[in-house]
């Protein structure tokens, strides 16, 4: 593979001599930059998202697998899909070393080509499930061998990366490579790689869910109850749906049937009853 972007050297240089202003607009300007590289590879989110709704319209689940930063991303998007749009063991989010990893490394685990099949086996993972690499560097053997597996058993595989030319796009039936240059501080892929990763996956995931019939106008009706927060937003919205004035009224209707979907049935079938 030739010179990786993400390993290039920063365009600044002396950091240690700026002063926070200086370090703040710096960084600010190189992150200005990542939403128009990510804007260029949503041809190729777009083919994975609709190869995700498709699949998991028939039962399957979508694994995200990465090590480091790029593991915690996706662990992170995968955790928030039950409480935003009240769906269970459909994102699984997998990183090299497991959950220790989330806060601490682990030495080694990344290099494993046999280590990311190995995690999903026990999710007995089959032909309707999709598999989605997260490696920056686009050279991590765990993402590289698992994505390699999976695609001989039948899954569909993606991957984001951030260099071209990489070993994990080449395996990849659906790469999404956003080349978003230097970092700020040189090899520092939790920056902009990063950011770039974590809107890639807020794509995949917010636009499967739609798709998949999880919002209605641009509401979170099956969003789970877990805080005063969400059960307030919750009643309010059963509110604008149906014209419902009273605040009470509605919030008894929403935690009676569990989720503003079903509130808001059971009161279209009272009028339709009616």
């Amino acid at each position: 593979m030739e010179d990786r972007t993400t390993e290039q050297s920063s365009r600044y240089d002396h950091l240690e001599s700026m002063s926070t202003r200086e370090l703040l607009r710096a960084i600010n300007t190189e992150d200005r930059t990542v939403p128009a590289a990510v804007a260029r590879a949503i041809p190729q989110i777009e083919k994975l998202v609709d190869g995700i709704v498709e699949r998991v319209s028939r039962g399957g689940r979508v694994f995200y697998i990465g090590a480091g930063t790029s593991g915690r991303l996706g662990v992170v998007d995968a955790s928030e899909i039950p409480p935003t749009y009240g769906v269970r063991d459909v994102f699984i989010g997998l990183m090299a070393g497991g959950d220790r990893a989330i806060r601490d490394a682990v030495e080694g685990a990344e290099d494993s080509l046999t280590g990311g099949w190995e995690d999903m086996l026990p999710f007995s993972p089959g032909p309707d499930d999709v598999l989605v690499g997260i490696a920056a560097s686009g050279t991590t053997p765990y993402v590289i061998g698992a994505i390699e597996t999976a695609r001989s058993q039948g899954l569909l595989t993606g991957c984001i990366t951030c260099n071209e030319n990489s070993p994990v796009a080449a395996v990849a039936e659906i790469p999404i490579v956003v080349v978003v240059g230097p970092e700020f501080v040189t090899g520092s892929t939790r920056m902009k790689a990063g950011t770039a990763q974590k809107l890639v996956l807020n794509m995949i995931s917010t636009s499967s869910m739609i798709r998949l019939g999880h919002v209605r106008g641009s509401k979170m009706v099956d969003m789970q109850l877990t805080n005063h927060k969400l059960v307030d937003r919750g009643t309010r919205m059963i509110m604008e749906e149906t014209g419902i004035e009273d605040y009470d009224y509605a919030r008894s209707l929403l935690l009676q049937h569990g989720s503003v979907r079903e509130a808001v049935a059971s009161l279209q079938s009272k009028t339709y009853m009616a």
